[in-house]
């Protein structure tokens, strides 16, 4: 029995040691077992949330990166505006410069409808309100995504042909897409600041895991070692045990 016992010990030694856990069953520790599982799914949640939030941050920055293009646009059609506004230009000029207006005002159309990631339109009003799983209990933040439409812009009937136009719609709008952008700034600091916290508190959470689950593996060896030796004890023993039994047997034969 005690053989059995020493080998069933060398084996489980083994085991630990192959696998560099000090839990391999609920046989070796059942609460650390438990308390290590549970870890593990914070852990999951924590890793997952941060990459859930680099998503975010990569939607945002598509969003600014299209609101810079529609920054653009509408400051090539206020600087067309304002030329319009000089007296020393004819109707015809003004038509020249509406349709170029009317060109740039399809490229902003066209921006805030097809600016997607992932099949998500990001920029036509849909996403006012986008969650983003960020917390490991699947809870987050949300975020109101822009609308850069025309008609949300205040421009879609802005025209300097019509002689009653005003500046103040285009500068609306430029104000408007300027505080879209700073709002999607914010968020992305935000998302950063999450993100950043997600990684270093995983890294908490598998140092803390490891010191429940983990071999401490030189005494682990050391420990090994010695059991080997002493196995190989006894079975020096055993077998000289059995030749003393042998030899007396001998002598009664």
């Amino acid at each position: 029995m005690n053989t059995i016992s020493a080998n069933n010990g060398i084996f489980n030694s083994y085991s630990h040691i192959s696998s560099g856990k000090r839990i391999n069953t609920a046989v070796d520790d059942a609460a650390g077992l438990a308390i290590g599982q549970k870890m593990q799914k914070q852990e999951n949640g924590l890793r997952v949330g941060g990459q859930n939030a680099q998503e975010g941050i990569g939607a945002l920055n598509v969003a600014d990166g299209a609101l810079g293009g529609v920054m653009d646009y509408l400051q090539r059609i206020r600087d067309l505006a304002v030329r319009s506004m000089n007296g020393l230009s004819s109707s015809s000029d003004r038509s020249y410069y509406q349709n170029e207006i009317n060109q740039l005002k399809e490229g902003i159309q066209s921006m805030a409808k097809t600016t997607s990631l992932n099949e998500q339109k990001l920029l036509d009003g849909s996403m006012a309100d986008m969650h983003l799983a960020t917390n490991p209990d699947g809870s987050g933040m949300r975020i109101g995504m822009a609308n850069s439409t025309l008609e949300a812009l205040g421009i879609a009937d802005f025209d300097v042909t019509s002689g009653n136009f005003s500046l103040d719609d285009i500068d609306s709008a430029i104000e408007m897409v300027s505080g879209m952008r700073g709002n999607l700034g914010a968020s992305t600091n935000r998302l950063e600041h999450t993100y950043n916290y997600n990684t270093a508190a995983t890294l908490e959470q598998v140092s803390s895991r490891s010191r429940i689950e983990d071999l401490d593996m030189p005494k682990a060896i050391s420990d090994q070692k010695k059991e080997d030796l002493l196995s190989e004890y006894r079975n020096l023993m055993l077998k000289k045990q059995m030749q003393q039994d042998s030899m007396v047997l001998r002598l009664f034969q």
